[in-house]
């Protein structure tokens, strides 16, 4: 590759960085610029300018969660606050969309993909996989990339490995006879390697080996969440999370270009290489990135903070991909606005739901990304601000596919998810378990009594779903039942219907008054007090 190639490589999102460089010195307010790469901090809206011709560094695509509120009344209103008192997202929606469609790999996105899956099997050591078998990881893999559309798989492949950290992962033999296979197979255009990452230097060497694309488990799984990206905050995710990647794919392409004697020049009399500029864009892009994603951070604490002050117990559903979650929500809720997909990650952003308890009390279902398997620390890193809500939630459900083979694995695999993400002990112990798709399943029984076993698509066992959330939500909130006796002529009832859970209502009508049953939270129950009494 030479030098003037390598320079239009990284025009395609030149235009983009140059407007995030020129506005972030313009808002002083929050010292943008004070955080750039120090030594050409001075002249950053020049180098900016300077470098219009140059061009963009192939990559792959990252993809993340989002919030958006799905409920009744005025749950969905955040009244566009912030604690800085400005109501504009510190990027518009064009830069957003703008940010988002300049990253879009080369190979991975364009038409159809004709795909050879390759699935190291690690006899032994750390990296081997005790809780599945590496049949039931290439269906997985199969999944992955029959999610994709257009996307297909021609051939597939297990081989053995005692070497994965190795650049080739296999040994020579084995890699000669994966080589041979790959090259015998007909039309194939892409090999994905089903480990969590590849480096940078194996994925190199694999398409000079085999003259096609090669992806790993991160690039596709992150793919389809790029196709499914809606929301501006997803897509802001997703744009922070390809930097890591677009810096160590940086490093290689540069090794390539010193190969060839161009990569050390300086450009445009900057005195900064060519590495240099392109490290620097890349800080500049991931400030503008964070600044943004911290204001829909700070809107996400207040939709908490009304939601808190209204009283709404707040249960966070969650579980593997694929596992039922929004399905389930549908049939707790009976919104219609959902339409639940049988297909791996779905549901990207996490959404709020209202619904009712046995006792008519109403409480929020959170719909939350589904997790996987073998993904880098990196990308939970960068969802995990998204999912901070389940660590703000009354309770946690845990929906499990019970007719799935990798049950337990996938059991395991949310479980260390959540740990990662540190959830409060309190939840972790609350959680209720459900096994959905029993369905599936002929006669079937829990091996484990805790469990509540149900049927979403059918609506079998909500009921006794709805007794369980109903008594761990009591527990949690510290929600009392009473008996209040109210005086109709007064205003009484009707503030109980509005800021209570009101099950029962015994009239009297000789005295003008009524026992109401009801479900209360202290607060409210303090209010009440201080407005009419003890009564």
């Amino acid at each position: 590759m030479s030098f003037l190639t390598a320079l239009r490589r990284i025009s395609s999102w030149m235009p983009v960085l140059q407007r995030s460089c020129t506005k972030s010195c313009q808002i002083g307010a929050r010292a943008t610029c004070s955080l750039l790469h120090t030594p050409h901090r001075t002249h950053a809206v020049n180098t900016c300018q300077q470098q219009r011709g140059a061009t963009s560094l192939q990559t792959r695509a990252f993809g993340l969660s989002a919030f958006r509120l799905k409920s009744t009344d005025d749950l969905s209103s955040s009244n566009g606050f912030n604690e800085e008192g400005e109501d504009e997202d510190f990027l518009e929606d064009s830069e957003v969309e703008e940010l988002f469609q300049q990253q879009i790999p080369a190979g991975i996105g364009e038409g159809q993909h004709r795909v050879f899956i390759i699935h190291p099997d690690v006899k032994w050591g750390s990296r081997k996989q005790h809780l599945t078998t590496a049949e039931l990881m290439m269906a997985e893999a199969e999944g992955l990339v029959n999610t994709l559309e257009n996307w297909t798989v021609v051939d597939k492949m297990i081989l053995s490995t005692k070497t994965p950290e190795k650049k080739r992962i296999f040994g020579k033999g084995n890699f000669q006879t994966l080589t041979e296979r790959i090259r015998q197979t007909a039309g194939i255009t892409a090999v994905f390697v089903n480990v969590e990452r590849l480096s940078p230097l194996s994925e190199r060497e694999f398409e000079e080996v085999w003259g096609v694309k090669v992806f790993d488990r991160y690039s596709v799984v992150l793919h389809i969440f790029r196709c499914n990206a809606r929301t501006k905050e997803a897509k802001l995710q997703i744009s922070l999370a390809e930097i890591p990647l677009l810096r160590s794919r940086l490093k290689n392409e540069m090794a390539n270009l010193d190969q060839q004697g161009g990569g050390s020049r300086y450009i445009g009399g900057s005195g900064e290489t060519l590495y240099e500029i392109q490290q620097r864009l890349l800080k500049e892009r991931e400030i503008k990135i964070r600044l943004a994603l911290e204001k829909l951070r700070k809107k996400r604490h207040l939709l908490r903070s009304q939601r808190k002050h209204r009283e709404f117990p707040v249960v966070s559903v969650l579980g593997y991909t694929n596992c039922g979650k929004t399905t389930l929500i549908k049939a707790l809720t009976g919104d219609t606005g959902l339409q639940p997909r049988n297909q791996l990650f779905a549901t990207l952003d996490v959404t709020v739901h209202a619904g009712q308890l046995p006792s008519h009390m109403t409480v929020l279902y959170v719909d939350t990304i589904g997790f996987l398997s073998q993904l880098p620390h990196q990308l939970i890193d960068s969802f995990s601000a998204t999912l901070e809500d389940i660590k703000h939630s009354d309770l946690l459900i845990h929906v499990r596919d019970i007719s799935h083979p990798e049950t337990a694995n996938q059991k395991v695999n949310v479980l260390n998810v959540l740990k990662n993400l540190q959830i409060p002990d309190r939840l972790m112990n609350s959680m209720i378990e459900v096994h959905n798709k029993t369905d599936l399943i002929t006669n079937y029984e829990s091996a484990e009594p805790a469990a509540l076993p149900i049927s979403a698509l059918e609506g079998r066992g909500l009921e006794q779903l709805k007794e369980a959330v109903e008594e761990e939500i009591l527990k949690a909130t510290g929600k009392q039942i009473l008996d209040l006796t109210v005086n109709l002529s007064s205003p009484q009832l009707s503030w109980l219907y509005k800021e209570a859970t009101v099950q029962d209502v015994q009239v009297n009508a000789d005295e003008g008054s009524a026992v109401v049953k009801v479900i209360i939270g202290t607060a409210a129950h303090g209010r009440y007090k201080k407005l009419f009494g003890s009564r």
